[in-house]
């Protein structure tokens, strides 16, 4: 019996290196930020803005209207269409900026999104998920062009994060696995990349 179970642990093991191994090598073929942009003939990323596309997976890193880097992305671990709560665990769709940016998060990195806009506290207003107060501290924020408040119903910690710790393990599946609160993850080395040409105001649109 024990020998079974020896035999079935060492089995699994060898199965979830295989697959990290596999994903290591799959990354290897990645070409670094400043590779890319020496090739297309670029010094800079100019009007830097990003588009998170849920369905496959990745955020797309534009200089103006031109595309120049794709990363793989996971997100939430509730694939919905609408946020409704900040307990919920749904990436939220729809166009936001960044409006601040925290480099000692345990998340190795924190680009924190403007969610939720006054479009989403409209629609929460709307279906009653948020009081009036909850609706007009969210509408302030939006004219002072400042992070929404954290206390309503929809929270407010949703941004663009590194894996942290275990960078190593999660970056290198070679299969997508959501698994944050509603933000969007991506590995250290990737966030560092986007860390260096975004800034606060930076626009950020999700599609589902």
């Amino acid at each position: 019996m024990v020998k079974n179970i020896l035999y079935i642990l060492g089995s699994v093991i060898l199965f979830f290196a295989g697959m990290i191994c596999y994903g290591i090598v799959l990354n290897l073929k990645e070409i670094p930020l400043k590779e890319i942009l020496a090739q297309k003939g670029l010094t800079e990323i100019k009007d830097p803005r990003l588009i998170i596309d849920r369905k496959n997976y990745q955020i797309k890193l534009y200089s103006d209207s031109k595309l120049i880097k794709t990363y793989k992305a996971v997100f939430g671990k509730t694939a919905g269409a609408v946020k409704t709560s900040k307990d919920d665990h749904v990436t939220p769709i729809g166009e936001y900026k960044i409006c601040q940016i925290d480099t000692l998060s345990k998340y190795h990195k924190f680009i924190r999104l403007n969610y939720p806009n006054l479009n989403d506290a409209a629609e929460a207003y709307t279906r009653h998920y948020i009081s009036n107060d909850e609706y007009e501290a969210i509408a302030l924020a939006n004219r002072k062009n400042d992070c929404p408040p954290m206390e309503t119903k929809l929270g407010a910690d949703i941004g663009i994060h590194g894996i942290g710790t275990y960078d190593i393990i999660f970056r290198n599946l070679p299969f997508s696995f959501n698994w944050t609160n509603g933000s969007i993850a991506i590995s250290n080395e990737s966030i560092d990349e986007i860390y260096s040409v975004i800034k606060i105001g930076t626009p950020v649109k999700i599609t589902y």
